[in-house]
């Protein structure tokens, strides 16, 4: 049902090589690259990223409540995502865990202009 989101970005080479490097496990590169928008996934027919500079021109700022939600298929993945976001610049917005008992495993974090991405699993 998806087709992408956008995140709102400061320095497009920065996010373009902070999401291609941390999605790289999930089989996702750089797909279409327009200077102000690329698009980052596995193909132009499944769900993607975008990050983009404000077409207003006006500087990004993340939206309160907004956050974008990977599941990389296992509660292992989740710390390995986390960790690897971290390396790659990110600020931890919660630490990997079991949120909901038997139900809900997460790890948060900010990128590098601080749009909150999760990481989750199911179970």
């Amino acid at each position: 049902m998806i087709g992408y989101v956008t995140l709102g970005v400061s320095d497009m080479a920065k996010a373009k090589t902070f999401y291609t490097e941390l999605l790289a496990d999930l089989d996702a590169k750089l797909l279409l690259d327009m200077d102000r928008i690329a698009f980052i996934g596995k193909n132009m027919k499944t769900p993607m990223l975008a990050v983009c500079k404000p077409y207003n021109n006006e500087p990004n700022h993340p939206g309160n409540g907004n956050m974008v939600a990977f599941n990389p298929g296992s509660k292992e993945l989740v710390d390995k995502f986390y960790h690897k976001a971290i390396e790659l610049g990110a600020i931890c917005d919660g630490e990997p865990g079991q949120r909901i008992p038997n139900q809900f495993y997460g790890a948060y974090i900010r990128d590098p202009d601080g749009n909150k991405v999760a990481f989750f699993h199911f179970g």
